[in-house]
């Protein structure tokens, strides 16, 4: 059955980084009935929370964004609530998506789910083939349970239940929190504070030697929602730039774009993660036909700009005090 603008769809973390331009663009493509559950509101991990969103709301659709996950640092001191809290809230979505017989789930996935020592690109058949990195274990171990779920209910139940894997994201808006944040957000936070402290270095988790893949968060709002109009088969879609860099080259070129001048001072006795990261994105090519639009440049100059131009009015919950 095709997703219709007319459909009831429930976003959860709708308020979130990729949420909320989720929710903004299916407003722009008419889709109108759209609910997104506030934390203080819905706690997702309690089952009945979940059961009174379904029988409040009525969904025919719903897209499941809400997640615990930070950067190697939160992942590290959060191993067991990170695991308890991403499993419950999708254990009991998708099974009362089952009990209440809706048109279409849309499970979102994590790069972290994939085994530390994985064939550059990443292939959607790769994802058994070992276990994850040690630092974000627990977080993709728990999103790649729902991945099995997804499958099962779909071949028991019928459940039209899909499940995709975006890569790192980055861009406006992202939680720029020293502690929490993932790579980009925390790189330019502390760039443009050195810069405008006058400091003559700042310093990097690990070696530089490990490297990533970066979606801008735009894109991969436009991913989600092709897969949500287009895709209805079972095998998991990696979401991705197809494109790899070095931290260490990430580092250098978001000082540059920050004009941030000074030195960069590694810490190896800070882990790097996972060795390498980069996708095999055709599957989301051919089956739905997206290609990221947004270049690593481009992207990182507007989500500098958006800092710069925002910082003085971020909430405490996105930008706590930079650690002394």
């Amino acid at each position: 059955m095709s997703v219709l603008p007319s459909d009831r769809i429930v976003v959860t973390g709708g308020d979130g980084f990729l949420g909320g331009f989720l929710v903004e663009k299916l407003r722009r493509l008419g889709h109108q009935q759209l609910f997104v559950p506030l934390l203080q509101d819905f706690d997702l991990i309690s089952e009945g929370n979940v059961e009174r969103l379904y029988r409040e709301q009525r969904p025919d659709v719903v897209v499941h964004l809400a997640a615990e996950v930070g950067g190697i640092g939160a992942n590290r001191d959060n191993p067991g609530r990170f695991f308890y809290a991403n499993l419950a809230m999708g254990l009991h979505l998708i099974e009362h998506a089952r009990r209440n017989r809706i048109k279409k789930f849309v499970q979102i996935g994590t790069i972290c789910a994939y085994p530390k020592f994985t064939p550059v690109p990443f292939k959607e058949t790769d994802l058994w083939n070992g276990y994850p990195e040690e630092t974000n274990a627990p977080y993709g171990l728990a999103k790649k349970a729902l991945l099995v779920m997804c499958q099962a209910y779909r071949e028991q139940y019928g459940l039209n239940a899909i499940y995709v894997l975006p890569v790192n994201l980055y861009g406006p808006r992202d939680n720029f929190n020293l502690h929490t944040s993932h790579v980009i957000p925390a790189l330019i936070r502390k760039c443009v504070e050195a810069r405008d402290a006058g400091k003559e270095r700042i310093d990097a988790w690990g070696t530089g030697s490990a490297s990533r893949e970066f979606l801008y968060v735009e894109d991969c709002a436009d991913a989600v929602i092709a897969a949500l109009l287009k895709y209805d088969a079972p095998e998991p879609v990696n979401l991705g730039s197809g494109r790899e860099i070095s931290i260490k080259d990430l580092t250098e070129l978001i000082a540059r774009l920050s004009r941030f001048e000074g030195r960069i001072v590694w810490d190896p006795s800070k882990p790097d993660g996972q060795p390498r990261r980069c996708l095999d994105v055709s599957r989301a090519r051919d089956a739905f036909g997206f290609s990221a639009q947004t270049s690593l440049e481009d992207g990182l100059a507007k989500t500098i700009a958006w800092f710069e131009s925002h910082r003085s009015e971020l909430s405490e919950r996105r930008f706590a005090p930079a650690n002394p």
